[in-house]
């Protein structure tokens, strides 16, 4: 059964967070697929820089939804086997940044997942959610620069998991942070372009709430 469970959570999670909102709202709404625009990325930033804030968030709050469903699911499932409800959450939400990286509906092609990787720690624990969109919102609304806010939300997201599991390792497990802050590199990897791009100065800046 936890072999079945375990195949399941990795092939579900993986085909449903590979359903992209970016490609498939550019795709329906403007007839252009966002990974031939901007930076090609097809992510929330940007969508929302080519096309504007109109239909940015419902990109954001969809990514944020996919990953949260798979997340609950599985965890839940994991806790009625007694494989441990956080541990179903990182499992689940390690293969959904996966789908979302690179989705098989796409041609491998995808997003950097960060917005994954946020639902995922609010579903580990909340103080570690909140803690990563506290950091993301301040420096989104003062350096104002999308990958930095990313970077340092998560990683601190992350640390905190690491520290939890360590004072508290029975309510915590240490392979449910490690998983984890694995899901978090694997997002930083993802995002070197822009790390150089911080490094020499050339990396755009985001406003969140402007309109085009």
């Amino acid at each position: 059964m936890k072999i079945i469970l375990l195949i399941a959570a990795a092939v579900v999670s993986y085909l449903v967070s590979g359903i992209n909102p970016a490609i498939v709202l550019s795709t329906l709404i403007y007839k252009k697929d966002i990974r031939n625009e901007g930076s090609k990325n097809p992510g929330f930033t940007n969508f929302k820089r080519v096309f504007g804030s109109k239909y940015a968030w419902w990109v954001f709050f969809l990514d944020l939804f996919k990953a949260a469903i798979i997340c609950m699911i599985f965890g839940m499932l994991f806790e009625s086997i007694g494989m441990g409800r956080l541990l179903g959450v990182a499992y689940s939400g390690m293969f959904a940044l996966l789908g979302h990286a690179f989705p098989c509906w796409y041609g491998f092609n995808g997003g950097k997942g960060f917005l994954v990787a946020l639902s995922t720690a609010f579903f580990l624990d909340f103080r570690a959610g909140l803690l990563a969109a506290l950091i993301m919102v301040v420096l989104l609304l003062t350096v104002q620069f999308m990958s930095l806010a990313t970077l340092a939300g998560l990683t601190a997201g992350a640390v905190l998991l690491l520290f939890l599991s360590a004072v508290h390792p029975e309510t915590y497990p240490l392979i449910a942070s490690v998983i984890y802050a694995a899901c978090v590199l694997f997002v930083i990897c993802r995002h070197r372009a822009n790390i150089v791009r911080l490094l020499k100065g050339t990396e755009s800046k985001t406003i969140m709430f402007h309109h085009k």
